[in-house]
């Protein structure tokens, strides 16, 4: 999945637009809770060193929360790093390369939305 495709199933299965809240990263879009307004996703375009990767190339990703006690596991699969500029232990950067089949992120994608979703008072 690219970061069109990305855009296109966020604007398609959440209620949420996306914001740009940084002038000078014209290109940076926030996806958040319509009710709540916390973010469940982050795409940006940011170098490919910024990941650990050898190279100083431009790539598109997303940052997700995750469940801290899957942070672990799914940063040792292809196409998903520590959490760039964000908490490590509660969020994943994943690339928007093809890298990561999209049913996967599609995956990731729902459970950022609910773990960031307004929780129900007891």
């Amino acid at each position: 999945m690219d970061r069109e495709e990305l855009r296109q199933f966020v604007l398609s299965n959440y209620s949420a637009e996306p914001d740009r809240p940084w002038l000078n990263h014209p290109h940076f879009e926030v996806f958040r809770h319509s009710n709540n307004q916390k973010w469940f996703a982050l795409v940006m375009d940011i170098p490919k060193s910024k990941l650990g990767l050898p190279s100083a190339d431009m790539i598109d990703v997303v940052n997700l929360k995750c469940d801290p006690i899957l942070v672990g596991s799914f940063r040792g699969d292809a196409g998903i790093f520590p959490a760039y500029h964000m908490s490590k232990a509660n969020w994943i950067t994943v690339a928007l390369d093809d890298s990561v089949p999209d049913e996967k992120l599609k995956v990731l994608l729902d459970l950022s939305y609910e773990l960031t979703a307004t929780k129900p008072r007891k």
